[in-house]
């Protein structure tokens, strides 16, 4: 076979169709009940401490203002009562987007889980995963200082360059300017 079929065939394995014609029709599913969880009540943030503020008085002048950081009020992971959607939930939690190890570790298939988060949210598998990564990208750019390359890698982007090419695409603006966008006043440092 030439390079330039096997060149059509990787391309159309990796993106369904042919390179010459139209492209196929995506299928879309639409949960015909309401779905049992929002991404909301499933999602659980990485940032576990809140900055407090202790005055200390020792009597001595002016009372100082000491920041402390203590641990928020937060599950670890939401019970849906289903303990492989828990454990994936926990996974995400842990900054492990990797879904196909997590399925492997377990005897899963991706198509498992796609179905499972499908039935209990009406989302897409990815869409669900790809939704619980950009929320954490948010909350880091807003609530740290962590530099673009950190967060790409606690957010399961993997590079500061992916996390440039996801802000563009989804925001329309690069990570700094999406940081200073999102960000009101005391919110860097709020939470770690």
């Amino acid at each position: 076979m030439s390079e330039t079929k096997q060149a059509g065939h990787a391309w159309k394995y990796r993106h369904g169709s042919s390179q010459q014609g139209k492209a196929k029709k995506k299928k879309t599913r639409v949960l015909k009940m309401e779905a049992q969880f929002t991404f909301d009540e499933l999602y659980c943030s990485p940032l576990r401490e809140e900055r407090c503020y202790e005055v200390l008085d020792e009597g001595k002048g002016e009372p100082q203002v000491k920041a402390k950081y203590v641990a928020r009020n937060l599950p670890e992971v939401r019970s849906t009562g289903i303990w492989v959607m828990d454990e994936y939930i926990n996974s995400l939690v842990a900054g492990q987007f990797d879904v196909a190890a997590f399925c492997e570790e377990r005897g899963l298939r991706i198509s498992d889980i796609d179905s499972m988060v499908f039935m209990l949210t009406g989302m897409r598998g990815i869409d669900f995963r790809q939704r619980y990564q950009l929320q954490v990208m948010n909350e880091l750019l807003r609530y740290t200082t962590l530099t673009s390359a950190e967060v790409a890698r606690r957010s399961g982007f993997g590079s500061a360059f992916n996390l440039y090419q996801i802000t563009k695409r989804e925001y329309g603006e690069a990570p700094v300017e999406h940081r200073k966008n999102i960000r009101e006043p005391g919110d860097e440092g709020r939470y770690r």
